[in-house]
């Protein structure tokens, strides 16, 4: 896989730094061992650091999210009909994001016609090392992967007498309860901070989008913690 550049705090520093994030496999095996982090800033420049993970415990690699991803009955099925109907599904590069002591495993799916130039995103798959889910929004597989709601392919419809916010309709979808609230409170912090640091990348406000970053890796955390 290519490497990933993302401004970040790396483990132990005290700032964002811009730096160049790849995880490591060995040869001949798919597990992930660590990842190494090219730095780009100040006296760091042009240096690299390397994480090794814990040998006594299996971390699975980005062939093995991939797999994963194929061998989900649902998934797999999908992606098969779209590839059939004149369209063709391009898979976006996996991303292995550091938060806490996890990783986040996170892959874009997007469904191109054939007479158009343009890709659109249809789904997200978001994976944890011990489950998998995902939603056509990063909001909606987040709230799959951490608060326990279904996966699904579809963004739900509004009902036939229309009008419905999207609060009430998951009001409508389940009852709120304290915890599911914090939950829904959390993730959407989360997808406010990944759009927010999309934007700001986006316009060169770079300063600006370490800090969303790192706020979208705070709000993975809690998220971690939770299901802990």
């Amino acid at each position: 896989m290519q490497p990933n550049f993302v401004l970040m705090k790396l483990p132990g520093e005290t700032g964002e730094e811009f730096v160049e994030i790849l995880p490591f496999t060995p040869a001949n095996r798919n597990n992930l061992i660590g990842w190494i982090a090219g730095r780009s800033d100040g006296a760091q420049y042009g240096t690299s650091v390397v994480y090794n993970f814990p040998k006594t415990k299996l971390v699975d690699g980005p062939l093995q999210i991939e797999a994963r991803i194929d061998q989900n009955a649902q998934l797999s099925g999908q992606l098969t009909l779209w590839n059939q109907q004149g369209s063709h599904v391009r898979r976006g590069a996996l991303l292995v994001i550091p938060s806490g002591r996890a990783l986040l495993y996170a892959e874009p799916i997007y469904l191109q016609a054939q007479r158009s130039p343009m890709p659109e995103l249809r789904l997200v798959v978001l994976a944890l090392q011990d489950r998998l889910a995902y939603g056509p929004t990063f909001e909606s597989a987040m709230a799959a992967l951490f608060g326990g709601a279904a996966s699904s392919l579809t963004t739900p419809s509004t009902s036939a007498t229309g009008g419905s916010s999207e609060s009430e309709r998951r009001t409508l979808a389940s009852p709120t309860t304290p915890q599911s609230a914090d939950f829904n409170a959390l993730i959407a912090e989360a997808a406010k901070d990944l759009a927010d640091y999309q934007r700001l990348t986006a316009e060169g406000k770079i300063g600006e989008a370490g800090q969303k970053l790192e706020e979208l890796k705070h709000a993975l955390d809690k998220l971690n913690a939770r299901q802990r």
